[in-house]
């Protein structure tokens, strides 16, 4: 039924099963307060609720639907695979041929010589598999006592038990601890809290000397991984790394036999402007995770890669194989959605169109910053960005948490017609990589009729 075929009363319906019947993921009690939002339909960079009211989708949904919502290419593949098979796993001795052809692409695409694919259901699987697999790698080679896993403050990296126990933000484990037993934390590393009068490469040579003392620390021969995202994600509005500060974080991994897991599932498959993030600095990891925009939001799909080197330990014989698995990892028709949402980032040209426009959008981010006083950070590379509200941007004091100035801006938007994405004063952009100049004028002229807003009613100065 489309959204005129709903009477009022099947809407409140809905609505309150809605509430009854299911937990959300991440759900929040005070938003579920004003009563749940309730999506029928999606095309392009818009989605309509269950009235019909239009949004723009300003964050990809969940940084996921990174060529926009319903395309008819992805809806074709999927039609042609399931009548030809709908789905068969990948176990044991199993392929099928999308997971194959899949599998190609991706040792075409990935940087370096990442080219061996552990298919999963999403992105905190391979976050779970990549630390797996980095352990046994390490027993298989005789080095037992290599368990510890080293981590950031700051990073976000899954929902399982082993991913939030490598997750270095307090909200995500505070419920759930004790975790994993040697994760251990490297501080956080953000080119914009550098100290004054610091260049950017002195600032990355003093984080890695303090990422080295944490190593010699706990013993190198004790530690097995570390694993990081070379740009962090949405929860800390995309800080930055300085500049050589993951070239040195390579070394010091391959001085100290040390696997080095790059998780780029937020930031992959052409939101900053190239394939990867890592791909910025030249450098290539042991084993890169990978999911959200990788599928285009059309069915989940995720996947550890790595290299010949690592996959290698894991084919020497009977008894070497991963011990990893799930029922629906590498999933027929997701393996097919995915090749054809990969195929229209490159017919398209959208990683050129994503830095071209992302220096746009820097543009128009940093005129709202001259404007208002209140935003105090304009950070982030090319359609991922972050606008950083404070009280006082001279000085850096934030806003009073308990105002909910961001949250405030995030509800005048929707209002308005424009899901926008907040982490409490930190207001987050993701578009599809599609979206065009005159909808990223759209959303610079929503968000500053925002704070406009906001301004006036909390009286900021």
């Amino acid at each position: 039924m489309s959204p005129s075929e709903w009477t009022e009363a099947e809407k409140a319906r809905f609505r309150q099963d809605a509430l009854d019947l299911v937990i959300p993921h991440f759900a929040s009690n005070e938003n579920l307060g004003r009563g749940p939002k309730i999506f029928v339909r999606g095309e392009g960079c818009y989605v309509y609720d269950l009235d019909g009211k239009k949004y723009f989708d300003s964050f990809a949904t969940l940084l996921t639907t990174v060529c926009g919502h319903c395309r008819p290419e992805v809806t074709e593949a999927v039609r042609k695979q399931m009548e030809l098979l709908e789905f068969f796993p990948n176990y044991e001795d199993a392929f099928t041929v999308p997971l194959v052809e899949l599998a190609r692409k991706l040792a075409q695409i990935m940087p370096g010589d990442l080219s061996v694919s552990f298919f999963v259901n999403s992105g905190s699987e391979a976050n779970e598999t990549a630390l797996k697999m980095a352990r046994q790698f390490h027993v298989a080679q005789g080095r037992p006592h290599r368990f510890k896993t080293i981590a950031r403050r700051g990073s976000y990296h899954a929902t399982t038990l082993g991913g939030i126990s490598v997750t270095g933000l307090p909200w995500f484990r505070e419920y759930f601890e004790p975790l994993l037993p040697g994760c251990i934390f490297a501080p956080a590393v953000r080119d914009h809290e550098r100290p004054e009068g610091m260049s950017s490469e002195e600032y990355a040579q003093r984080c890695l000397r303090e990422l080295e003392d944490l190593i010699l620390f706990e013993k190198p021969e004790t530690i097995g991984a570390m694993i990081l995202d070379p740009l962090p994600g949405s929860n800390s509005g995309y800080p930055l790394p300085p500049r050589g500060y993951l070239p040195g974080v390579r070394a010091l991994c391959d001085k100290y036999g040390i696997v080095l897991i790059f998780d780029e599932v937020q930031t992959g498959f052409g939101k900053t402007g190239k394939w990867f993030f890592c791909e910025h600095e030249g450098v290539v990891p042991d084993i890169m995770t990978i999911g959200k925009g990788f599928t285009g939001g059309f069915i989940p799909l995720g996947a550890a890669v790595t290299t010949p080197r690592i996959a290698e330990v894991f084919r020497r014989g009977p008894g070497s194989e991963l011990r990893s698995g799930s029922t629906y990892g590498g999933h027929t028709v997701a393996c097919a959605a995915t090749l054809a949402n990969l195929a229209i980032i490159e017919q398209e040209n959208l990683l050129d169109h994503a830095a071209e426009l992302g220096e746009y959008l820097s543009g128009r981010l940093g005129e709202l910053r001259e404007k208002y006083p209140v935003i105090g950070d304009i950070r982030g590379i090319g359609l991922l960005w972050a606008v950083v509200l404070m009280a006082d941007r001279r000085t850096r004091r934030p806003l009073d948490p308990k105002l909910g100035v961001g949250s405030f801006i995030r509800e005048w938007c929707y209002r308005s017609g424009m899901i926008l994405r907040n982490n409490g004063d930190i207001l987050v952009l993701a578009p599809s990589l599609i979206i065009t100049r005159d909808e990223t004028d759209m959303v610079i002229d929503k968000i500053d009729q925002a704070i406009a807003a906001a301004v006036e009613n909390f009286h900021l100065g």
